[in-house]
């Protein structure tokens, strides 16, 4: 009954577009007793010859191009350090979980490193498997087991381990000839911008036809009119720049030649999505989904505007972060760390948990992000200057960050051992933050 008027109220909401698509779900699924039928002799044979050969199943995310990248890239990086998988010999077998796939060249990618079956065939099989569970147990010996950490890296394990997905020869030349279509000289050392905003998920809610509000996302917003300065100095430094995204909500306006709204351009692709991620010096990201591109490819990622605190991406030693300023809407005082934890806004996942706690998420403005783009072109090519200072700040806000983390009550862990570093200059110019 709960399920009858859960498809009532969303029939109500969207009405005809929503009563066509659960008939086409119908029409689905009475097209697919037969492999539902053929599906019971098959899982038992499965569970029969499970002390010699063990198969599992999961699905992969792959409507999200954050997830789809990095859950994937974190579970072939556990199978090589041997985490999560069986003593026994066995093969692990996926299907794709979403119609929509975010992105295609991202899908024949992973096609060619793990084993991604038709998801007629083997949702069926999941399924039948979980309905013989009530009578005989066992259904979880069959699954893959990603657990609620899965985006997280916890083990360090992309530091330790090479990415998992590479480009054929004929990618290779493909990418190469689109850059020189460009006006990218072959040498020539460039950066990722990606921006978030709130244009992909209102595409994506339209491309499924979804009721869903994704507004409770939109702390993690960024406006990309202040990143130009920070574009505009990359650019000095002897960068070009890449404006990444899908369906943005404004260009980026700079006539510097160097600086490419390839967002909006016409050439835009999956495949170079992929490409210009894998191939960057390094990335400069609000924490949006394409990120994880650059990050599963082992690129360093200069993160602006990180939210909520405690969720902050620490185990890589190339990336570089800061914060929004978070503001008593009251008082009109900035919140220090201890404060942020002590508000419980450092795991605060929605918009609207920030407005009922009365703070007010200020973006970093465009020195401070051009400061952290600085930083970053200069500790990779070894030309950055630690100060004294700026090693006790790194150590007072650290020690800081882990002692509130570890008295988080959490169901999952979000660190393992921290190697990122935090902006140096906006430690310096936030003293009394650091608390």
């Amino acid at each position: 009954m709960k399920n009858f008027h859960k498809h009532i109220h969303q029939i109500k909401r969207g009405g005809l577009i929503v009563i066509i698509k659960k008939l086409k779900s119908f029409v689905y699924l009475l097209l697919h007793i037969p492999i539902y039928l053929i599906s019971i002799p098959t899982v038992i044979i499965i569970r029969l010859v499970r002390p010699w050969f063990l198969i599992r199943w999961n699905t992969l995310p792959s409507s999200r191009i954050g997830h789809f990248a990095k859950e994937t890239e974190l579970y072939c990086c556990e199978r090589d350090a041997k985490i999560n998988v069986p003593s026994q010999r066995y093969i692990d077998l996926f299907c794709l979980r979403n119609k929509y796939v975010c992105n295609k060249q991202l899908e024949k990618m992973w096609r060619r490193s793990i084993t991604i079956l038709p998801t007629w065939l083997l949702v069926p099989l999941h399924r039948t498997n979980r309905f013989i569970n009530i009578f005989v147990k066992g259904a979880d010996n069959h699954e893959i087991i990603i657990k609620g950490d899965a985006l997280y890296d916890i083990h360090n394990l992309l530091e330790r381990f090479d990415p998992h997905i590479n480009f054929t020869n004929d990618e290779e030349i493909k990418g190469k000839k689109i850059l020189k279509e460009l006006e990218i000289p072959e040498d020539a050392k460039f950066v990722c911008l990606i921006v978030r905003d709130s244009g992909y998920l209102n595409r994506h809610k339209a491309y499924e036809h979804s009721l869903r509000d994704w507004s409770y996302h939109d702390y993690r917003n960024g406006d990309i009119d202040k990143f130009v300065l920070a574009a505009e100095e990359l650019v000095k430094r002897g960068y070009y720049v890449f404006r990444m995204g899908i369906n943005v909500l404004k260009p980026l306006n700079s006539s510097n030649p160097k600086i490419i709204d390839y967002a909006n351009l016409e050439i835009r692709s999956d495949f170079m999505d992929i490409y210009l991620g894998a191939k960057c010096f390094f990335c400069v990201s609000t924490a949006a989904g394409f990120d994880m591109i650059p990050r599963i490819f082992r690129k360093p990622i200069t993160c602006i505007g990180m939210l909520p605190l405690g969720y902050i991406e620490t185990y890589s030693k190339k990336d570089l972060i800061i914060t929004k300023h978070h503001i008593n809407k009251k008082n009109k005082k900035k919140l220090t760390i201890s404060e942020i934890f002590s508000s419980n806004a450092a795991i605060s996942l929605f918009s609207e948990d920030f407005m009922k706690k009365d703070i007010e998420l200020k973006e970093n403005s465009p020195e401070e992000i051009r400061d952290l783009a600085i930083e970053m072109d200069e500790r990779l090519n070894g030309n950055w200057k630690e100060t004294r200072e700026d090693l006790s700040l790194q150590k007072k806000f650290w020690s800081i960050f882990e002692k509130h983390i570890e008295r988080l009550d959490l169901k999952v862990p979000l660190h393992g051992k921290i190697k990122a570093k935090f902006g140096a200059k906006y430690l310096r110019n936030n003293q009394d933050w650091i608390k």
